[in-house]
């Protein structure tokens, strides 16, 4: 049986967009949450979510693994962006769409293992 710390580690690992929030995209439950994730939409691309309300272990987890003590929480490719502030910011200045498109387009792109 995995510890939580494992479940999220595995969570940030297999998703390369990802965000922790308070509620569900569709149903976001606080106002940060939901700015959070209206911006991550806009970007049109598909991404993971983990509702902290449902999942208490990961609520008390999570800051401490990621040294960051509120939620929302947007991680792209393993690494923390940030909360509501930072994610609105970069959104404003088109740099959250950029980094989403990437992330995405990184993760459709199939892997080559061939040595050609």
């Amino acid at each position: 049986m995995s510890t939580t710390v494992e479940n999220i580690q595995r969570q940030i690992s297999e998703n390369p967009i990802l965000i922790y929030m308070k509620g569900t995209p569709q149903l976001p439950q606080c106002g940060f949450s939901a700015q959070t994730v209206q911006a991550l939409m806009s970007c049109g691309e598909r991404f993971a979510f983990v509702n902290v309300l449902d999942n208490p272990d990961i609520r008390t987890e999570l800051p401490k693994v990621a040294n960051w003590p509120t939620f929302p929480q947007l991680w792209v490719e393993g690494e923390l962006v940030g909360g509501c502030d930072i994610v609105m910011e970069m959104h404003q200045s088109g740099e959250l769409e950029t980094l989403v498109k990437a992330a995405a387009g990184r993760a459709d792109s199939p892997q080559d293992d061939s040595s050609a």
